[in-house]
């Protein structure tokens, strides 16, 4: 007889599809259709499914690792690990003072591991020095979110909504190959006669399913956000009465965007005239409609004004705050939500608190019971943060991340790393960054934790334990647990994931991101469907605005009502006086633009069997099989000045590097653009050329465009 299932959520994108784990007789787990979870209703895409095969013997670490006098890393035990890392980043701290210590995390990590990492830099560490690598993703989002609405949430509305909606423009997301699943909700929402307009510079697999296709050149997103609202301001379609009543600063907003005449951003952008009139009518003919970014806008040194357009045309056209309409980010990491908003951000305290802001210091410092004055104050970002490794910063602890093929100018990066004093890595894997460590820590990873993330909807769920680790692997709390007591603090850091939450709990109770009202009995009460913050300790229920909207707004009582608040807005935006602000924003050029010697645009981006740096979907044979390496895709018009055919040997060059990969020629790319995904170590590392270039508010990298030559690799 099989024994019962665990139900779970999948470890990798932020959709945290539904699935359930099922033991082997011969030992691991299988993973089992789940049905139940709104999201994808049982579907997965291939990651999913073969999840459990990074956890297989020989792929994982099961022990961990020093490095010899030899130089090489070999097996040892966890005392002995512990104590060098203890003693390491001690006798660094005495030397040169604790902001020589860093701390890098990840938006894979749980809540509760996000939370006692951020805790564990600021309290026993005392170093400001602590990142991680969401801000290499949804950081452009998250700032002009805040901006406009006073709030970051992904989505201010869940998944189900998007069918029922009029329009949606999806501006540089892939995700039918990024999030396969969440393809379901703009495809019902054709089948119900509503529009999908699709804005990247390639022909995707995501823009073959739209009803418009505009391909902009890369880095220009904001010129054409601000296009489209100088043709809605010209054609009359403003909501003049929703303007006054809910928004303040569209005066300056719209002198900026008359400034953006059609024509002007047709020479910049290369989307036609006649293309930027209909998708205008598209968007403003419904009553409800939607704009949803993903990488492509926000990943430049611009994004955070990009994304501010996007919204400015969501306010304009009274979008936003209202039933079935809105703005929304597609977070991309497992946790990205979860993980920017307790604490492992640089600026930040638990539930989304800012770090300068006295009464945030003394909430938090009361729960941890330590002195406001003793927490340090903003550090550095994670570039800045990583671009100090062996200088300022002479140390790092990274735990669920992978900067070596993740970060740009990687190759910088990685001589940063090896620069160091000294490394430790907390990861289930060695990871081509854990290769480089002097200590690594094997460490449990979703089916064998218990733990909560926080999916792009904004909903908190709770990833279930479903077997047991092997033996000599432990949890990244309890490696927390031992360093803080090796270091001076015995208490305040339980290993238990629960207790961490409830103090968690209690640390965001009053935040933005308020989750002291959810605890572990409720979110595994019903089917599992998590619960979606703010979400108060004193919430009675769910109020008006939260409820499941109708087509008209109207709440339908037939349908079941989500715990928390899961649409947001509705009544009023979360600044002082309840108004959106529009922020006035005009276009400018890329970091990075072509020229004689780099005349060609590099974009990068993922391919659907393969995730993030690849350091666990590269050890899965099915998904190996179905994207083996890395290649870079061009048009064949640049292909034929090359002279290359397909699979010929190419080399992309920046000013940063040099990448190898085969041609991969197709119509469905501008023919002044080429495309690398970035999953790969070694010569086809696409993130060897990008550039890191920072936006001036989030400090993204603008990894999405940057100025190369391509040529053939063995002429």
């Amino acid at each position: 007889m099989r024994t019962a299932s665990t139900p779970t959520h999948c470890p990798y994108c932020a959709l945290q599809c539904g699935m359930a784990l099922s033991p082997l007789p011969t030992g691991g787990v299988e993973v089992v259709e789940r049905t139940d979870f709104p999201v994808n209703r049982g579907a997965l895409c291939g990651k999913g499914r073969t999840a459990p095969a990074v956890l297989a013997p020989g792929v994982r670490l099961t022990s961990p690792l020093m490095r010899s006098a030899d130089g090489e890393l070999v097996p040892a035990g966890w005392d002995e690990a512990l104590d060098r890392i203890a003693g390491e980043l001690g006798r660094i701290r005495t030397e040169h003072g604790p902001d020589a210590l860093g701390v890098f995390g990840g938006g894979g990590l749980t809540n509760e591991k996000a939370y006692t990492l951020g805790k564990f830099a600021r309290v026993v560490l005392g170093t400001s020095q602590i990142d991680y690598n969401g801000r290499f993703c949804m950081s452009s989002a998250a700032a002009a979110g805040i901006k406009a609405f006073g709030l970051d949430r992904g989505l201010p509305f869940p998944l189900e909504d998007i069918p029922r909606t009029g329009c949606v423009i999806l501006v540089g997301s892939n995700l039918a190959e990024t999030m396969p699943p969440a393809l379901r909700f703009f495809n019902e929402l054709r089948e119900n006669g509503g529009t999908l307009i699709v804005i990247d510079p390639r022909r995707t697999k995501t823009a073959e399913q739209a009803d418009l296709h505009l391909a902009p050149r890369p880095g220009t997103d904001l010129a054409l956000a601000l296009g489209l609202l100088h043709l809605i301001v010209a054609e009359g379609r403003v909501d003049a009465e929703y303007v006054r009543e809910r928004t303040v600063g569209w005066e300056e907003t719209r002198a900026a965007a008359m400034a953006h005449w059609p024509e002007y951003v047709e020479r910049i952008t290369g989307v036609s005239v006649p293309e930027l009139r209909e998708t205008v009518r598209l968007f403003c003919q419904p009553e409800a409609a939607m704009v949803l970014t993903a990488r492509g806008p926000e990943q430049q040194s611009k994004g955070t004004d990009t994304v501010g357009a996007w919204i400015n045309l969501c306010l304009a056209t009274g979008r936003a705050g209202r039933p079935l309409s809105g703005y929304g980010c597609l977070t991309g990491q497992g946790n990205g939500q979860g993980g920017r908003e307790h604490g492992q951000k640089a600026d930040q305290l638990p539930g989304y608190r800012k770090l300068d802001d006295p009464a945030a210091r003394a909430h938090v410092a009361e729960v941890w019971g330590v002195d406001p004055d003793s927490l340090p104050g903003p550090g550095r970002s994670a570039y800045e943060l990583l671009d100090a490794l062996g200088s300022d910063v002479r140390s790092l602890l990274l735990m669920g991340s992978n900067p070596v093929v993740s970060a740009p100018r990687a190759a910088h990066i990685e001589e940063r790393i090896k620069s160091l004093d000294f490394l430790a890595v907390c990861d289930v894997v060695l990871s081509e960054t854990a290769a480089l460590a002097d200590v690594v820590l094997p460490v449990t990873q979703w089916a064998e934790e218990t733990g909560t993330t926080t999916s792009l909807e904004g909903r908190v769920l709770l990833r279930q334990r479903a077997i047991t680790a092997p033996e000599g692997v432990r949890s990244d709390l309890e490696v927390l647990h031992e360093l803080a007591a090796r270091l001076g603090v015995e208490k305040g850091f339980p290993v238990e994931p629960e207790e961490v939450f409830e103090e968690l709990r209690r640390a965001s109770a009053g935040g933005i991101a308020d989750y002291s009202g959810i605890s572990y009995e409720r979110l595994a009460e019903g089917a599992g469907e998590g619960v979606f913050w703010p979400c108060p300790a004193d919430e009675e229920g769910p109020a008006d605005e939260d409820r499941s909207a109708d087509d008209d707004g109207s709440a339908d009582d037939d349908r079941p009502v989500p715990p928390g608040t899961p649409r947001l807005f509705l009544d009023r935006f979360a600044t002082a006086d309840g108004r959106a602000r529009f922020v006035p924003v005009s276009h400018r050029p890329s970091a990075e633009e072509p020229d004689d010697d780099y005349p060609v645009l590099l974009t990068t981006g993922r391919v659907v069997a393969q995730y993030q740096s690849g350091a666990q979907t590269r050890r899965v044979d099915e998904l190996n099989a179905a994207a083996p390496g890395p290649f870079v895709e061009l048009h064949p018009r640049l292909a034929a000045r090359l002279g290359a055919a397909e699979g010929d040997p190419l080399a992309v060059v920046s000013r940063r590097g040099r990448a190898v990969a085969p041609a991969r020629i197709t119509t469905g790319i501008r023919p002044d653009t080429v495309f690398m995904p970035f999953h790969w170590p070694g010569e086809g590392r696409a993130n060897t050329l990008t550039n890191p270039a920072l936006d001036p508010t989030s400090r993204m990298p603008e990894f999405k465009v940057c100025a190369v030559r391509v040529e053939m690799a063995n002429p």
